[in-house]
């Protein structure tokens, strides 16, 4: 039976860290040692647990500011600290824009961006006073560095994501660093659902040059090493988690119609 870790003092809030990518990045920090918090708008279907080790689970809706400042004011209540904010929640239905009114899309910029700028001030009023600072965490995404079909608002808050952890790390420094996470395609709960059945996560997975989709725990130990003393002097940066990204498609094109060029 392999023993939990040593704890290492540190505590870490995942937002939306029940399921998916943010489990994944959850469970990797409980394997390091953190006390990790996951929250959400509903409990997870079953702990999020690692290594021997349990995160504990807090409700809220981040698009509500007094409910998010409620949240880290109970965080700072029972742990005393407060280390590592990840900004995890997001996502969005694969919506043309105009096939949707405004304000659905208006509500995906405000979880996808706005939520993380509330949670991330709430986090620097604890980690700017505090004995060795602390670390915030966006989770990005490819669709907000190239177009972004259907998922247009998505691709626009992931976009303002990045450039806004950039500012911040550059407002908060020394005290905070602020770095992303710039994902790729992640075999999580949700792929079948935007990729379909097996055949279709295989053939969209050939389209990686790693030739798979990452795993959400592969995306947690990226983190941990972000919100490690390893990264100490990386503020204010974006991290690639694609797997080399993808193929552009003229290379097919051109090899289908005119042989290798």
């Amino acid at each position: 039976m392999v023993s939990a870790p040593r704890p290492d003092g540190r505590v870490a809030v995942v937002t939306g860290g029940t399921r998916g990518v943010g489990a994944g990045i959850a469970r990797a920090f409980l394997r390091a040692g953190t006390d990790v918090v996951v929250c959400a708008r509903r409990p997870p279907g079953r702990p999020v647990a690692a290594a021997g080790r349990t995160a504990r689970f807090l409700p809220v809706d981040l698009r509500e500011p007094a409910a998010v400042q409620a949240l880290f004011d109970q965080v700072a209540g029972d742990h005393g600290r407060l280390d590592v904010l990840v900004n995890n929640a997001g996502g969005t239905p694969h919506r043309r824009l105009d096939e949707a009114d405004p304000e659905r899309h208006l509500r995906v910029i405000d979880l996808n961006l706005t939520a993380a700028l509330t949670a991330s001030l709430a986090a620097h009023r604890l980690m700017r006073d505090q004995r060795g600072g602390g670390c915030v965490l966006m989770v990005g995404s490819v669709s907000g560095t190239r177009p972004s079909p259907g998922t247009a608002a998505y691709g626009a808050a992931k976009a303002g994501l990045e450039n806004l952890a950039r500012t911040m790390a550059v407002e908060w420094a020394p005290a905070v660093r602020v770095n992303t996470l710039v994902l790729g395609m992640v075999r999580t709960e949700s792929a079948a659902a935007h990729y379909g059945d097996a055949h279709g996560v295989a053939a969209v997975a050939r389209t990686v040059p790693a030739g798979r989709l990452a795993e959400p725990d592969e995306i947690g130990e990226a983190a941990v090493f972000l919100a490690s003393d390893r990264a100490a002097y990386i503020t204010g940066a974006s991290l690639l988690v694609h797997g080399g990204g993808e193929r552009p498609a003229f290379l097919d094109a051109a090899h289908t119609d005119h042989g290798e060029p």
